[in-house]
């Protein structure tokens, strides 16, 4: 289906992209539901086709919030792509929702993937609320008028922190790492002498300890990605809801989706949290055992 879409060849072809998406036409609610039904039912892949194309123009407008990011446009639309057809795969008609309440989700989560995998500035090891601060602070820092470049204040980092839920200096790191693009080459002083980058001292790991480092976050999502295959499809779609999602869905609007109690959605997240849990653990200790009964490598001649 991927292959029969629109693609964007280049920056400058955004605004034939956007115009061609135009041209596919919006469903009427009694036409979604029977083009799904035809989809999930049949596996009628023109249904499914019409579906994911009268939806561009969504993954459009979300993946527009994300040029802030500095990565290709065309590259983050192709991904909310991704995120729509997944699901189209996975929309249940029968629930009364309409696709494009379910599809944001899906939308926004393959988007920030590709984006968190391009920064390479938050690990799969670090916790949500510091994801929530990676796709967050720009609008936060928009809420209390702190559009300067460089560093926050020390009141407006309070009000940061307290906002997000994260430690003031979680706030001032991403602030610099966001803000990272300034010209190392800047003056220091209006005589034009010295430069900003005569002044940086190198602080970052060696070699060894930064391949290290991705390995070990290699491992960790790797060992997340099997692990969220034990979960049955509810169990996984309210756990990434509540535990993995920028902005976590809340039970009662998870209750009206799968037609359950707000009790019975904790229990379910609960239950899935700890099978997450555990299947974690099993594979970091088989992932370690495998690494000792590997060879040890020979001594260098």
């Amino acid at each position: 289906m991927a292959a029969s879409l629109p693609v964007i060849a280049s920056e400058s072809g955004l605004a034939r992209y956007l115009q061609e998406i135009k041209r596919f036409p919006m469903l009427e609610p009694q036409e979604e539901y029977m083009l799904a039904k035809r989809w999930r039912e049949h596996g009628d892949r023109e249904a499914a086709h019409k579906l994911v194309t009268s939806h561009l123009r969504l993954v459009a407008k979300i993946a527009m919030g994300y040029r802030g990011y500095g990565l290709p446009i065309g590259e983050v639309i192709s991904e909310g792509n991704v995120g729509l057809m997944q699901a189209v795969k996975r929309f249940e008609p029968e629930r009364g929702f309409k696709l494009a309440t379910y599809a944001m989700w899906w939308i926004r989560a393959s988007i920030q993937e590709y984006i968190l995998r391009s920064w390479s500035l938050v690990k799969m090891g670090t916790t949500a609320s510091q994801k929530k601060l990676f796709f967050n602070l720009r609008k936060a820092k928009s809420r209390i008028s702190a559009l300067d470049e460089g560093d926050l204040r020390d009141d407006q980092v309070e009000s940061i922190s307290k906002r997000l839920g994260v430690a003031k200096q979680d706030v001032i790191d991403m602030n610099r790492r966001l803000g990272g693009d300034a010209s190392l080459n800047a003056p220091l002083r209006e005589d034009g002498e010295g430069e900003w980058q005569d002044w940086l001292v190198d602080e970052s790991a060696d070699q060894e300890s930064q391949l290290a480092d991705r390995e070990e976050s290699d491992a960790r999502l790797g060992a997340l990605r099997g692990a969220l295959s034990v979960l049955n499809p509810r169990e996984r779609r309210i756990f990434e809801a509540r535990r993995l999602a920028e902005d976590p869905i809340t039970l009662e609007d998870l209750s009206a989706e799968f037609g359950v109690s707000r009790e019975r959605v904790r229990q379910i997240e609960v239950r899935a949290f700890e099978k997450v849990q555990a299947a974690v653990k099993a594979g970091v200790a088989r992932a370690q055992a495998a690494k000792s009964r590997a060879p040890a490598a020979l001594p260098a001649p």
